[in-house]
């Protein structure tokens, strides 16, 4: 089975570009969208894939979330650095694509984290990683 373009993508799900230029504007109005966009170009430019990745970003972060500031708030909770003003200031300025990433590796992180202290619970040692084999020295050549 072959996979499809994102031209394809675009007209099955949306009929054509405009449409989903105009499904992602909407979903930018809500204050998720940092105009960072060329103003002469704007986002009828950018490329389909693109589109659809931002289409679906944004709809997973107003779903979950609802705002930017709640995706940032989470971010943070995650981190356990709540109160770091200067960290949420370096998150504010990052565009909401990025911020998800973000969430979602601190997930991950945590979800990675809890795993091993259950199993150190339990009893259980995490397998060593086998360690690379030592170089050998070259040999020194010998003069006659």
């Amino acid at each position: 089975m072959s996979t499809k373009s994102p031209m394809q993508r675009v007209k099955e799900a949306f009929g054509d570009k405009e449409k989903l230029v105009a499904a992602v504007k909407e979903l930018t109005a809500d204050g998720l969208w940092l105009a960072r966009t060329n103003e002469s170009k704007g986002l009828a430019h950018v490329s389909n894939a693109k589109l659809l990745r931002l289409h679906a970003t944004f709809t997973l972060v107003k779903e979950k979330f609802g705002s930017r500031e709640k995706l940032i708030d989470a971010v943070l909770e995650l981190e356990k650095r709540a109160k770091d003003t200067g960290l949420r200031h370096k998150l504010s300025s990052w565009p909401v694509p990025r911020l998800y990433d973000a969430y979602r590796s601190a997930e991950k992180r945590i979800a990675h984290a809890s795993r091993a202290a259950a199993n150190a619970k339990k009893g259980d040692k995490p397998a060593k990683a086998a360690k690379a084999p030592a170089k050998k020295k070259a040999a020194k050549p010998t003069s006659a």
